[in-house]
């Protein structure tokens, strides 16, 4: 893997994680059921694009 491809890799594992942070944050400020859930999806699917990310640098 080229130093330029790492580095994007790099750059997206900090804003799908950033994105983590946000949507779990989102999920706890709404008293909205419905919305809560959404939210946690949205996390947990930035979740799985995160680690996708970490098993191409293993």
């Amino acid at each position: 893997m080229t130093t330029k491809e790492l580095t994007a890799i790099e750059e997206q594992l900090k804003l799908e994680q950033l994105l983590i942070q946000k949507f779990k944050m989102y999920a706890q400020m709404t008293q909205d059921q419905q919305l809560r859930t959404v939210c946690e999806q949205i996390a947990a699917k930035h979740e799985i694009h995160k680690n996708k990310l970490i098993n191409l640098l293993g």
